[in-house]
């Protein structure tokens, strides 16, 4: 399932491209190699603007198109709302801070355990404080521990767009990692290249947050992807299920909804958000224009007429459908995105587990 990204005029005009290749892979135009790289923004800081919304909020240099931080301050006072509204529908079996939706009698005590800088303090035992001096949660025999696994693909076809794909991931991943780890669970963040190409360390509560966005920071588009691969991947390594959040342009290949279909059967509450460029969804290009692989650099020359532009949104279509069935035959959640746009709605279909 792949679509054309990008492509050039022969007189070397910019243009978003369209499907007149039958079965390549993301496309977009060649551009010339520059003498200096972009200089890299500022240090991560923490703007104190966020204190209104009762968190902290990140800024983070971004990729040369993008001046926004990952996290701004509106931002984050959206995603103080929103996280108290997101439902996990999985759950990871072991003792933690959520507790579960259940019918039954109250939560019964099963134990304690050390405090860790972010959890919530009003889960302290107070009282074993004061024997102990030193503090411990309570833990309940009907919560569970939430994990938050969070999938971003970084294959190069996201380096398209203004601002790219690949910042509208990362804004989308931070906001998903933000939410979980105010309600005191744990995130992971998983980098998809052709397969898992990174694999960061989960991290735990509010804490947690600085060292999630300098992962997400660090995270640069290039190369190809096998999606479906790193889906399995991550699948087979999880000891419980839990929310498993895949953030792409789904430009790929492989057999990328039966994976998501394997995840859901596993028992994780599956997401897919797809980030897509204004140029993607309304090519208005035509002519004599010469594509480029974003990945493998392969060029291909085509003709742009009507009926090309035509079979384009009818591939585009079928890409978004197959993402929509999977969602309603699992009970997963997906939703899609522009880069151009602000990313708060799509959150916030997120969080209703939406299908768009």
């Amino acid at each position: 399932m792949a679509v054309c990204l990008g492509a050039r005029s022969d007189h070397g005009d910019r243009g978003p491209g369209a499907a007149g290749a039958p079965a390549e892979r993301g496309r977009r135009p060649r551009r010339a190699r520059t003498g200096a790289p972009a200089e890299r923004g500022p240090p991560l800081v923490r703007d104190p603007a966020g204190t209104a919304a009762r968190a902290d909020v990140y800024s983070s240099p971004m990729l040369p198109s993008s001046p926004e931080p990952l996290l701004g301050a509106s931002f984050v006072r959206e995603l103080e709302v929103l996280q108290r509204r997101l439902e996990i529908r999985a759950r990871s079996g072991g003792a933690g801070e959520h507790l579960a939706r259940r019918r039954g009698g109250s939560a019964e005590f099963k134990e304690h355990r050390a405090y860790a800088p972010g959890d919530d303090m009003r889960r302290i035992d107070w009282a074993a404080y004061a024997r102990t001096g030193e503090p411990v949660l309570k833990l309940f025999r009907a919560e569970e521990d939430v994990i938050a696994r969070i999938v971003c693909d970084a294959s190069a076809s996201l380096d398209f767009g203004e601002p790219t794909k690949l910042d509208a991931a990362r804004r989308l991943a931070a906001a998903i990692g933000y939410m979980s780890l105010a309600r005191s669970e744990r995130a992971q963040l998983f980098v998809a290249g052709d397969g898992i190409a990174r694999e960061h360390a989960p991290v735990r509560g509010r804490a947690g947050l600085a060292a999630l966005l300098r992962a997400l920071d660090g995270v640069r588009a290039s190369g190809g992807t096998h999606l479906a691969r790193a889906i399995d991947a991550v699948v087979r390594q999880s000891a419980r299920p839990g929310l498993l959040c895949v953030v792409s342009d789904f430009f790929d290949p492989g057999p990328v909804t039966a994976a998501l279909g394997r995840a859901a059967q596993a028992g994780h509450d599956v997401a897919a958000l797809q980030v897509v460029a204004a140029d993607e969804l309304e090519p208005s290009f035509e002519g004599d224009l010469t594509l480029e692989d974003a990945e493998t650099g392969a060029l291909v020359d085509v003709t742009l007429d009507a009926a090309a532009l035509a079979a384009y949104a009818a591939r585009f279509a079928g890409l978004c459908e197959a993402l929509r069935a999977f969602a309603r035959r699992h009970g997963a959640t997906y939703v899609r995105a522009r880069s151009d746009e602000p990313l708060e709605g799509a959150v916030r279909r997120f969080v209703a587990r939406g299908v768009d």
